[in-house]
């Protein structure tokens, strides 16, 4: 590889600290390599970054299992990103060291996930509750009206689902020079709802929200996760 992907990350590992100022805390970045080959991950695996995002559940499986990545990066951290339909589960629930599903969006998809990690005696998974902040049929999520049901729902019911917070993706292009990000605005209240009405910590439920374009603006407005693809890896081809 060319070192760029090492120059890149260092850059944006920089810009994030930077955002996070005296926060006790710096903000989890999560690499994603969806469409990029094996070779630019371990690129950044070797430069230190751990947690990686996936968007597509066949990929994450193939890739999860190469033998390079099973060899040269036993501690990585697979983060699944995309829309999760329910018959995949069984698929996305065998793959290697995958640390955190950010995108469980209804009660169904909860259930099939508890109910496949019962079936076959699985360990728990790490969970974020997808919120569609900017109301796009485009997107997935449940809507802010339903979030705290959606929590507690999984907090009581699905035992095998460790909830740790919140996640949008948001309507692309903000003009941040007419205000701040309403789907970040929206995303914190979601969680000040949820800390409320479910008697959880507000500093135990993360927000997942900001990506190359806005991850600055996003820790800012408190995202404690941000998705990084293209400032890291570079653009990427679209999916045949």
């Amino acid at each position: 590889m060319s070192g760029k992907i090492v120059s890149r990350l260092s850059a944006v590992l920089d810009r994030v600290k930077a955002a996070a100022g005296s926060r006790e805390s710096v903000p989890r970045v999560v690499a994603v390599s969806k469409l990029k080959p094996i070779e630019a991950i371990l690129e950044a695996y070797e430069a230190g970054q751990r947690h990686f995002g996936e968007n597509y559940v066949q990929e994450l499986a193939e890739k999860a299992k190469d033998e390079r990545v099973q060899l040269k990066a036993p501690d990585i951290k697979w983060h699944f990103i995309g829309h999760l339909q329910k018959n995949k589960c069984n698929l996305l629930l065998e793959t290697a060291n995958l640390w955190m599903i950010e995108t469980v969006d209804s009660v169904k998809l909860a259930n099939a996930l508890n109910q496949t990690l019962v079936r076959k005696a699985k360990k728990s998974v790490n969970v974020f509750v997808q919120v569609n902040t900017s109301g796009e049929d485009s997107k997935n999520g449940c809507s802010p009206d339903s979030c705290v049901d959606l929590v507690e729902h999984i907090v009581k019911n699905c035992h095998l689902l460790d909830f740790r917070g919140l996640m949008t993706i948001g309507q692309w292009g903000h003009d941040y020079s007419q205000g701040s990000n309403p789907d970040f605005e929206t995303l914190s209240q979601c969680r000040v709802s949820v800390s409320e009405k479910l008697s959880l910590p507000l500093d135990a439920i993360e927000l997942s929200m900001g990506m190359s374009g806005d991850f600055e603006e996003a820790i800012a407005a408190g995202s404690t996760n941000v998705r990084v693809g293209t400032s890291i890896f570079g653009e990427r081809e679209k999916k045949q």
